[in-house]
């Protein structure tokens, strides 16, 4: 695989020019690596991809480099980043649900199975994480020499139960924090730490922001912004977002219509009674909703609007610091999202007060599945499913120095699994053969480093998920899917991304290969748990 990614990257015309910036070892030139990922965002909600939300500095990004139109995640918050930092399915290192094992969200990798920073840190690099970690142990533990960490907030206007390297301090509980802009206040003072302290050395930086994932609670200026912007309704916004996709060329598809019948994934009828009649548990039309349900799903769609817009703006600010410190051109950013939007509706954390303005602390609101709709056009379903809406992810990839694109699009499928080996290749670090003492086994992760100056040619051999009982895999141009306890389907996901056409009946031989596919790669990571079973854990 890797002999014929370098044969193909060789044979490319831009090659002489990425290579220039792509150094071994510790050098001035070794790529400084930025990775902005964002929680619940669709797939359409960027500017870049069709969404009517304002994010220039990801927009600029875009301009500057490349969007992936075919990316995927692991449809939910844990086992999308498990395999973004460690390059392998989560199902393989515990960190998700296989048939008949102990494994899960609260599961601890095997020893093998280290994060990104740990391979990073025998060539220089120094690493800081600023959000929400969500991986088994600290941020400190995986490698990380920086770290701030959400993942016990509650709230975007809480400084509670925020981990600074890897404890708990109250540095943040003196109230005026927003979370979003806490996120970028830490990572700029990483960047800042670095560039008067570590020059000499190249750099880590793993933004991972909270926004736009429920609650929904933004700052009452963004919101504004927003505040009569969505009350046309997800129908008529949804079909303008689509246009939009397919004046860009991202897609080659038809418009998935809303499944009115599908709301969340998980029913909490008590939060329901809570959140009021407004509130509703299906995507019912636009025109069948009163007055009242209109305006309250509107300005919830303008609440999660105003967080994406914010998260912008403080990408916009990590930027900056990146050119003041003269770090922006050789410095490769990615950014993408760890699901797709979410129609979940629940109160939890210090719950929810209708009396309070909306978006407000004292309010707890999520997205639900109308407008989460409009954020996943134009796919299929949401967050948890294995649908093209609850697994594609916008991907920006942005790299002056090495990546001499502008504004080109990228088809090539692509999976979290896929980042480890691309940084690493980038970097020039061959990925140590084990780790502890114990052998590595073989990820299923490709570098997409060749999509960089081109379209790659050769199919993906692992796009494989499970979750919640939901299955899928993609081959080539095909994808097989099945909801839980639902059979499969299949479908050409080049011509039918949005997964209308049911081809099984009339393709039986194909069907039967990919469900087969399935099945083997399942049983090969089942297989791979019990063998680690009698190793130590990871810390």
């Amino acid at each position: 695989m890797r002999l014929y990614a370098l044969i193909l990257l060789l044979a490319c015309p831009g090659f002489a020019e990425l290579t220039s910036a792509v150094n071994t070892g510790l050098t001035r030139k070794a790529p400084n690596v930025l990775f902005i990922l964002a929680d619940d965002l669709g797939y359409s909600d960027l500017g870049c991809y069709g969404g009517e939300i304002d994010t220039p500095h990801l927009d600029g990004l875009a301009e500057g480099g490349l969007r992936f139109t075919d990316f995927y995640n692991s449809g939910r918050c844990w086992p999308s980043r498990a395999a973004l930092l460690t390059g392998y399915h989560a199902q393989q290192i515990k960190r998700d649900k296989l048939p008949g094992l102990e494994s899960d969200i609260r599961s601890k990798r095997p020893v093998w199975a280290p994060l990104l920073p740990h391979i990073l840190q025998p060539a220089g690099y120094r690493s800081y994480l600023s959000g929400k970690f969500h991986i088994d142990g600290t941020a400190p533990e995986g490698g990380f020499d920086r770290s701030f960490s959400l993942d016990k907030n509650i709230s975007y206007f809480s400084g509670k139960r925020i981990l600074l390297d890897g404890r708990e301090t109250d540095r943040y509980d003196k109230g005026g924090i927003y979370a979003t802009t806490a996120v970028a206040d830490f990572a700029i003072d990483c960047l800042q730490e670095h560039a008067e302290q570590y020059t000499n050395r190249p750099f880590f930086q793993y933004v991972a922001f909270t926004a736009p994932h429920f609650p929904l609670q933004a700052l009452p200026e963004d919101i504004a912004k927003y505040r009569d912007r969505y009350i046309e309704g997800w129908d008529v916004l949804r079909r303008e977002r689509y246009l939009r996709q397919l004046k860009m060329g991202l897609l080659q598809t038809k418009l998935s219509p809303i499944e009115r019948d599908l709301g969340p994934p998980y029913y909490f009828p008590d939060d329901l009674d809570i959140l009021g009649p407004k509130e509703l548990r299906y995507p019912l039309g636009w025109d069948r909703l009163t007055e009242e349900q209109r305006h309250f799903q509107a300005t919830k769609m303008a609440i999660h609007a105003a967080m994406v817009d914010r998260m912008d703006q403080e990408i916009g600010r990590i930027i900056d610091q990146l050119k003041n410190m003269g770090a922006f051109e050789n410095t490769l950013i990615f950014f993408a999202s760890d699901n797709g939007a979410s129609s979940e509706i629940m109160v939890r954390g210090e719950g929810h007060d209708p009396e309070a303005a909306m978006g407000s602390r004292d309010t707890y609101l999520c997205l639900g599945p109308g407008f989460s709709s409009l954020s996943n056009t134009p796919f299929r379903r949401h967050k948890t499913w294995v649908h093209e809406g609850g697994i594609s992810t916008p991907l920006i990839v942005h790299w002056p120095a090495g990546v001499k694109a502008r504004n080109q699009i990228r088809r090539t499928p692509g999976h979290f699994i896929d980042i480890v080996p691309t940084i690493l290749e980038l970097a020039g670090i061959e990925k140590p053969a084990e780790w502890q003492g114990v052998p590595i086994p073989e990820a299923p992760g490709r570098s997409i480093v060749p999509a960089f100056t081109g379209e790659m040619e050769e199919p993906h051999p692992n796009l494989w998920w499970l979750h919640d009982g939901h299955r899928a895999l993609r081959y080539k141009n095909w994808k097989i899917v099945s909801p839980k306890g639902e059979p499969w389907k299949l479908y050409n996901i080049k011509t039918d991304r949005s997964e209308q056409h049911d081809l099984a009946p009339s393709m039986p031989t194909l069907f039967e290969e990919l469900t087969a596919r399935w099945q083997k790669q399942t049983q090969d990571f089942i297989e791979l748990v019990r063998r680690s079973e009698i190793l130590p854990r990871a810390n």
